[in-house]
């Protein structure tokens, strides 16, 4: 059946002793009054009216306790809670009311999430809308306009065309961005780990982006001279797209006439800290627990007019979080930002080898 409760056993034990003694007291003034003293009859009586009250009341008890909390495990069933109704029904009060307890705040938890989810649903649709809707009408804008009139020509056809082309480059750029993203979620993408100088591949970033830097007059540059290598395990080309994102989002939201450093230092025995610090416009608090969420922007104009999909930083928190690392934040408003990432240095590279910034 169930698992019984102690405390029942208790209740119905008590409760035949009372009605026991009070029987025995009724049967003591029968005698007394009808018949003489009897008291191995009174004995008898006493033990059998015991045992009969006991096994009554016991019964009738945890049938009754077991009836009325079954149904409360039959309504929670409904809930389909695997908490709850996977054990045994048991009648045991203080028991139940923990486990009721327990199960009201894993629903509390349950809902609260489901809301946070929704809530990130709506603007996850809101934003990718917008982010397709933007390029898609474009290249339907200068589309329409070439099939009115503007194909006969030829300067205009090539202008519009090249124009398209680029809203084209924009929808691919972001639907990779996506696939890659959804990859990095469902641990679809397979990191080719291998041993590399991070200060060599740091090196090669900025010479990718010294043209874009010199736009702004942002200065690209390390925090100190690096005469030797530190060499790091990890997916070289995934870490070079984890350095690209982040300079990249330092240059468009650095000041003009600004520097970016970047530094690498010694965090524990077996780790390396890779920092990139701008002197831009800095973050307000209320937005960095979410800037790493798909198409999350704090400065909207802003940061459409300066292009990207918006899903930079989403990728790079997946790309180090794949590496089982960690990425950090900081930034005050006015001031500039950086952000940091962890990387396992190489087991073969001896630590007396290169020299970091302490």
């Amino acid at each position: 059946m169930a698992i019984r409760l102690k405390k029942s056993y208790r209740f119905a034990f008590r409760s035949a002793l009372l009605v026991t003694v009070i029987s025995v007291l009724v049967l003591l003034g029968l005698l007394w009054v009808l018949v003489a003293m009897n008291w191995v009859l009174v004995g008898l009586f006493s033990v059998l009216t015991f045992v009969f009250s006991f096994i009554v009341l016991q019964i009738r008890i945890e049938n009754f306790i077991y009836r009325q909390i079954k149904r409360i495990y039959d309504d929670v069933a409904l809930l389909e809670s695997s908490d709850l109704t996977s054990g045994p029904i048991t009648t045991d009060m203080k028991t139940l009311t923990e486990e009721i307890e327990k199960f009201a705040k894993d629903k509390k938890i349950e809902i609260d999430t489901l809301k946070i989810r929704e809530e990130y649903r709506k603007d996850f649709l809101g934003n990718i809308s917008h982010e397709l809707k933007t390029p898609l009408f474009t290249v339907q804008g200068y589309i329409l306009t070439l099939l009115d009139g503007a194909l006969e020509d030829k300067n205009v056809r090539k202008k519009y065309l090249q124009r398209a082309n680029k809203g084209v480059e924009r929808l691919i750029y972001i639907v990779s961005d996506l696939d890659l993203i959804t990859k990095l979620e469902v641990g679809d993408l397979n990191l080719e780990r291998i041993d590399f100088d991070i200060i060599e591949l740091i090196q090669n970033v900025f010479e990718l982006l010294e043209m874009k830097a010199a736009k702004k007059k942002i200065i690209l540059a390390f925090d100190m001279d690096y005469k030797d290598s530190i060499y790091v395990h990890a997916d070289r080309e995934k870490i070079q797209q984890v350095l690209t994102n982040l300079l990249v989002n330092a240059i468009k939201y650095g000041q003009e006439d600004g520097t970016t450093e970047v530094s690498v230092e010694n965090l524990i025995k077996n780790k390396v800290i890779v920092r990139v610090t701008d002197n831009g416009e800095g973050i307000a608090e209320q937005h960095i627990p979410r800037l790493f969420e798909r198409f999350y922007r704090v400065d909207k104009s802003g940061s459409r007019r300066e292009g990207g999909s918006g899903l930079g930083l989403s990728i790079v928190k997946h790309i180090v979080e794949a590496h089982d690392e960690k990425i950090y934040v900081e930034s005050t408003e006015g001031v500039g930002s950086e952000f940091s990432f962890t990387l396992e240095k190489t087991n073969s590279q001896n630590d007396n080898t290169f020299i970091l910034n302490n």
